[in-house]
């Protein structure tokens, strides 16, 4: 009787082993048929599995900025040299709201997460705090060959693999400019909209870098998809 049941729970663990395995194999395939992804549809339980999936299959998640309507041009890779270079870029031309400050180059993923934030945290802030919506944002940079916080030596930041970008203000569609220098601290709509929306960047990006980080970050927002977790 002991040596059926020691095989029986065998057979459970080995049953639970293959059954696993097979979900991480074919994880696409099964979030496909029960809950594709969408940049139209918000966020669920599934966005984290459906954005590795993005990180790990461009040509998954170039379909997916195509079937929300996104423009953009799909840039040629830069192979990566002492650091700096990328691949599965492109340059953001037209996502409902306009981006000014230079151009918008960061690699697909961080893309559709800089996507899903303008959609489902910025926009509904802008509404709830400020009762207008966000007609342009501006940004201070995304690619850029460099060392965290310009530092003669040291790591390269997130920039220098077109994986981040930097945020300093909003402009709504009144003409009303809310800033990350100016709005921080104010006690108000803006200072509430400005809390929000960096909050709700922790949703979708592991690095997230504001004014109550470290005075570097004192007139922008750093966002960023890497692997660390840092929500301040």
């Amino acid at each position: 009787m002991k040596s059926l049941r020691r095989w029986l729970w065998a057979m459970i663990g080995l049953g639970c082993v293959a059954a696993i395995a097979y979900a991480f194999l074919h994880a696409g395939e099964l979030v496909d048929r029960f809950a594709p992804f969408s940049l139209d549809r918000p966020p669920d339980l599934l966005t984290t599995v459906h954005l590795w999936l993005l990180k790990h299959d461009p040509d998954r998640c170039f379909a997916a900025l195509d079937q929300g309507h996104i423009g953009y041009d799909r840039i040629p890779d830069v192979p990566l040299e002492q650091g700096c270079g990328y691949e599965h870029a492109a340059i953001l031309t037209q996502s409902g709201v306009t981006y000014t400050g230079g151009r918008v180059l960061l690699r697909c993923s961080a893309l559709v997460r800089l996507l899903l934030w303008q959609r489902y945290v910025v926009e509904p802030a802008a509404m709830r705090d400020l009762g207008q919506r966000i007609a342009g944002i501006r940004e201070l940079g995304t690619y850029s060959c460099r060392n965290i916080n310009h530092a003669a030596a040291g790591r390269r930041t997130q920039h220098a693999l077109a994986n981040a970008i930097d945020i300093a203000a909003f402009r709504t569609e009144g003409g009303k400019m809310i800033s990350v220098a100016n709005d921080w601290h104010d006690t108000g709509p803006r200072g509430r909209f400005l809390h929000h929306v960096r909050d709700g960047a922790c949703r979708f990006f592991g690095v997230v870098l504001s004014p109550d980080y470290n005075e570097l970050h004192r007139d922008h927002f750093h966002l960023d998809p890497s692997r660390w977790s840092v929500c301040r």
